[in-house]
């Protein structure tokens, strides 16, 4: 009688052996994870679409890292974390994810990125009529075996109005007013009362907040976009009525501001209205203004610890060497 050979083959880790090239990498792992998460929040089920990314630090000993135990922490850390904690917070569930992430890769330092969209209900500043408005919520914690530092951060839309251009159209009125017959002081209570053309671009507003390990600050994602919203020129709603959009228009030209603006409004914005925070807090406030009159788009950043900000504010000095986030988030290494 024969024997049948047995089609069983030996399980070989190939990611744990040597690499050809024993060099370690900054980062290895997956993005673009999607996900639909439900939640329990205020006594009913809301769902939420995610976008993950998930990466650890590679040494150079090893081959590679175990990519299917990326998607199998981000599962068991949705079950475990998301459906329990309410409200929903995006840090809380990427540093979940990135101690498992670490723990099962077997790495010394291991990053997670989240982003959520989600909506709010709000009504028109004028009609009242409810519009339902879309933001991205972020959240990121890096872990090491020293501990774990987490982010959290908003985008949010809203409008800009120009200042240069709107002083150019300012002074070409008053010297048509003027030569109509007007006096400087009519001219100058003509242009007080009627908001002066300018041209506007649509802003894109970030900001993250990051909180040391063992911090038990609890931020409200609500108050961080009313200050992204509030750093600009006027907020911006998807359904408007008529005289909706006369007060946004109107507001917006009221409030010019450059880009630059728009960054430093926003870091002060964290400064006056959440002073609790404790200087090792890490700001950092993105502004990007998709122009109508030129083909580029610009953009003004400012990272850097909550002290480092406030002395500069308080005393007017300032160094070029800003805290940038990725220093931040390894301060614990």
């Amino acid at each position: 009688m024969t024997s049948t050979p047995s089609t069983s083959v030996a399980t070989v880790d190939v990611q744990s052996q040597l690499p050809p090239v024993k060099l370690s990498l900054t980062q290895v792992g997956v993005t673009n994870v999607e996900k639909v998460i439900r939640l329990h929040s205020g006594g009913s089920d809301h769902l939420f679409w995610a976008r993950f990314e998930c990466v650890v630090e590679l040494g150079p000993n090893q081959k590679g890292a175990h990519m299917s135990r990326f998607e199998e922490v981000v599962n068991e850390a949705i079950r475990q974390v998301v459906l329990e904690e309410s409200p929903f917070r995006a840090e809380t569930l990427a540093e979940h994810i990135a101690q498992l992430v670490r723990e099962r890769q077997s790495a010394r330092r291991a990053e997670v990125t989240v982003e959520a969209r989600f909506p709010e209900y709000r009504p028109a500043p004028v009609s009242g009529i409810e519009t339902q408005e879309l933001y991205t919520l972020h959240g990121c914690a890096v872990s090491t075996e020293a501990g774990t530092r987490r982010l959290i951060g908003v985008a949010a839309q809203g409008m800009t109005a120009c200042p240069c251009a709107q002083e150019l159209v300012a002074a070409g009125a008053r010297t048509r007013l003027g030569d109509e017959g007007y006096e400087t002081e009519e001219i100058d209570r003509i242009l007080e009362a009627v908001p002066v053309a300018t041209h506007n671009q649509r802003g894109l507003g970030t900001l993250h907040i990051g909180l040391p390990e063992g911090s038990n600050v609890e931020l409200d994602a609500r108050v961080l976009l009313e200050i992204v919203e509030d750093s600009m020129s006027s907020e911006i709603y998807e359904l408007m009525k008529r005289s909706d959009e006369a007060h946004v228009v109107e507001k917006a030209h009221r409030r010019p501001r450059f880009v630059e603006d728009c960054v430093r409004e926003m870091v002060k914005g964290v400064v006056d209205r959440l002073p609790e925070l404790p200087d090792e807090v890490f700001i950092s406030a993105r502004q990007e203004n998709l122009e109508t009159i030129h083909q580029h788009d610009v953009i003004a950043e400012r990272f850097g610890t909550l002290g480092e900000i406030r002395r500069e504010l308080d005393t007017g000095e300032y160094s070029s060497e800003h805290m940038s986030r990725r220093a931040w988030l390894d301060a614990t290494v």
